[in-house]
């Protein structure tokens, strides 16, 4: 069984950037300040939502250390590792385990096509050569291949993974995922999704892993604590709050991608917050414009926020 048991609220943290595209860590610290005084359980450090593909190796040892210092061990931390080849995500996550990150985030490899053996042998791969926990990462938008039950359950099996982020917008299938592994108190399933916490949790989720939690930590954890009390009612009124937040992810389109307008959205908000000085993301993604972050703005002023 391995130690590492996530639950809870964990948060991809978000990489503030400075106007020449340098991790700037001073934001990032008073990010990690809002998510622990917000309650967290625990940190995703390089995640999808940290722009994680985008930074460099020099970077992403920035983000891992600045976030292991200011967190202290107060929190599990897991390390986004993610890399089309098995080999470049074994040098990250050795990085990961030098920074004292408690597990790794690994999906499958991606531009190239991989077969369901191959990503077996692939995360067979990196905990053989890194031994830390691992959470598979399920995210078929973005490396195009699914974690199929049968790869999940046999790698679970290996004592390969000790948990999931759902992050495949299937809920029909993460549902039939956590019906497979109900009962295994030594597995971990996450949904990556703003806007359909109550449900995963209802469902037996034992944690969310929410974006717009760089915006709001303190409401999914007040989320969370409502689903674990059994208390619907509450848990529901909170998720329909964050659903009307979450609308700060549309206001880029069309004028940008999916990914700029919703990271760009999250970013958008802690600048206007005064979390970060900067809201722009890696280049090629455009940041919001001044008329997209006043639309921004007056969502924040609705929830609450402002």
């Amino acid at each position: 069984m391995s130690s590492l048991k996530l639950h809870g609220v964990v948060p991809p943290v978000v990489t503030p950037l400075t106007p020449d595209f340098h991790v700037d860590k001073p934001a990032l610290r008073r990010v990690v300040r809002h998510l622990l005084d917000g309650g967290v359980h625990g940190l995703f450090v390089l995640g999808s939502t940290s722009e994680c593909v985008f930074l460099n190796e020099f970077q992403r040892s920035e983000v891992l250390a600045t976030i292991a210092q200011e967190n202290n061990g107060q929190v599990p931390m897991v390390a986004g590792t993610m890399d089309p080849a098995t080999d470049r995500v074994v040098e990250h996550a050795r990085q990961a385990r030098a920074a004292g990150v408690d597990g790794l985030v690994v999906t499958a490899p991606f531009y190239t096509r991989t077969s369901q053996a191959e990503t077996i042998d692939h995360f067979r791969m990196v905990r053989d050569a890194v031994d830390l926990p691992i959470l598979a990462y399920d995210l078929p938008v973005c490396v195009h291949t699914k974690l199929e039950r049968p790869t999940l359950r046999t790698l679970y099996e290996d004592g390969v993974i000790c948990a999931l982020k759902d992050s495949s917008g299937d809920d029909g299938n993460m549902r039939m995922v956590m019906r497979d592994f109900a009962g295994r108190d030594d597995f971990s399933i996450l949904t990556g999704s703003e806007i359909v916490c109550d449900y995963a949790m209802l469902g037996g989720a034992h944690g969310i892993v929410p974006g717009l939690g760089n915006v709001d930590p303190a409401g999914y954890v007040r989320l969370y604590d409502a689903a674990r009390r059994g208390d619907w009612t509450a848990a529901r009124a909170e998720q329909e709050r964050l659903i009307a937040l979450f609308q700060i992810v549309f206001q880029g389109v069309p004028q940008t991608s999916p990914n700029a307008s919703g990271v760009g959205g999250f970013k958008t908000a802690m600048q206007l917050m005064g979390l970060i000085p900067h809201r722009h993301m890696s280049r090629p993604n455009k940041p919001l414009s001044d008329e997209q972050a006043d639309r921004v703005k007056a969502i924040l002023i609705q929830g609450g926020l402002l």
